[in-house]
């Protein structure tokens, strides 16, 4: 996590008082999603999947993956370095005032990240979709065994393991800023969605197959119960933290602490909990219970009190700094944002089609073309090549998924796998 939140140990909050009702946890809920303040600080979470170049088919094991965490040097941009379900590596960087610091931070990191897994004959590749190997869970954890046993049990099984552990994303967090422009700054950062998807897009294949889609990430979430992962719907129209309060009451629960993680097997909306119409260890939910529930739900924008940013594909190290800069710049810099909100009107809600086609739908590419070069304008010297390389790539009609493709065309799916774990570009 990049933005941290100070909180007292598991096992003492377990001992919270419960909540007397549904609308005491709204209330929370809404009073505690997002924070007062100035705009300006940037985190970046990263990931990438792992792989052996020697037998691209064999999914590394969790001592093999620790192993070389255990043996990290410090990491110049202090991010923290954790394995995901299916072995995926992920950096999360602090918090960094600017996104020129947040991107020069993180990409320090990835280099250090990425020999250190050479160095044991392994290698990282930034793909949204894991486009050879099944879904199969590494970690050994108890929240990843729980979250398979709930998925089976709501008849998602399939989608929850890939989701698990054949996805990977770039995650960008930004404050919340003034709260008196959050209802505009959440509702742009949906209707970017559409766009930054088409944009960012980078995962047309899935298990040794090509999908049909250009993220077939999204696909994947798209699969899972929308009630947890499709977007926060803006009911209210004036009021985030009411229209996330909704969400996630209405969303079922999916773990329970006793003190282990419990899966819920069954449908139980987090309300009939806090109402009491069904108690869960004997008890109803508790402010330990209602914080880890959140963090259970996996909307595209989720509010942490800052706001997370969950729909990138994972990126290659020459394309992601250019994709963060123009989200950050079109929701951060206020006259870039009045002209992204007009540019990405006509599209605001395509997740679908941007997930499927990409670029190849007309008015996603007029949009995707105006966004970029409203942010290109803007662009440092430090981060100038790389959003005029994107700006070519937007013009062309053409995503990172694209240049995949072409190459798995070209050389196989196995050969092309070997080639970025290598570190070939």
């Amino acid at each position: 996590m990049a933005f941290a939140v100070a909180s007292q140990s598991d096992s003492a909050r377990l001992t919270d008082s419960e909540f007397a009702s549904a609308s005491a946890a709204a209330q929370f809920i809404a009073d505690t999603c997002l924070v007062d303040g100035p705009l300006g600080r940037i985190g970046l979470e990263i990931e990438a999947h792992c792989y052996d170049p020697a037998d691209p088919h064999r999914r590394p094991t969790w001592d093999e993956i620790t192993g070389v965490l255990e043996s990290l040097p410090s990491m110049p941009g202090r991010s923290a370095v954790t394995v995901e379900p299916g072995g995926a590596v992920e950096l999360s960087g602090p918090p960094e005032l600017g996104v020129t610091a947040a991107v020069g931070a993180i990409a320090k990191d990835q280099a250090v990240l990425s020999k250190s897994f050479e160095a044991a004959g392994l290698g990282l590749v930034s793909l949204g979709a894991d486009p050879l190997r099944p879904a199969k869970r590494v970690n050994p954890g108890a929240r990843y065994r729980a979250m398979e046993r709930f998925f089976t049990a709501s008849n998602t099984g399939v989608a929850g393991a890939a989701m698990m552990t054949s996805t990977a994303s770039v995650q960008v967090n930004l404050d919340a800023g003034p709260q008196a422009g959050w209802a505009d700054r959440v509702r742009l950062a949906h209707a970017l969605g559409p766009v930054m998807v088409a944009i960012s897009a980078n995962s047309p294949l899935l298990s040794g197959e090509f999908s049909g889609w250009r993220s077939t990430r999204q696909r994947v979430w798209s699969q899972l119960d929308s009630a947890r992962c499709g977007p926060i719907l803006t009911a209210s129209g004036e009021e985030p933290g009411i229209d996330w309060a909704r969400y996630a009451l209405k969303a079922p629960v999916m773990l329970v602490h006793s003190p282990e993680p419990v899966p819920v097997t069954h449908y139980l909306p987090f309300a009939d909990w806090a109402d009491g119409r069904e108690l869960l260890g004997g008890r109803r939910p508790t402010r330990y219970d209602l914080e880890y529930h959140l963090t259970t739900l996996f909307p595209p924008v989720r509010p942490r009190q800052w706001l997370e940013i969950r729909y990138l594909d994972s990126l290659p190290a020459d394309i992601w700094p250019a994709v963060v800069f123009t989200l950050v710049t079109l929701l951060d810099d206020p006259v870039a944002a009045d002209l992204a909100a007009e540019a990405v009107e006509p599209v605001a809600t395509a997740w679908d089609m941007a997930a499927r086609v990409g670029l190849a739908d007309q008015r996603i590419f007029v949009a995707a073309n105006r966004c970029v070069a409203i942010a290109a304008e803007r662009a440092p010297a430090a981060l100038g090549e790389g959003v005029q390389r994107l700006a070519e790539a937007v013009a062309q009609g053409r995503c990172p998924a694209d240049d995949f493709s072409d190459r798995v065309i070209k050389s196989g799916i196995p050969a092309t796998v070997t080639a970025l774990a290598l570190g070939e570009q």
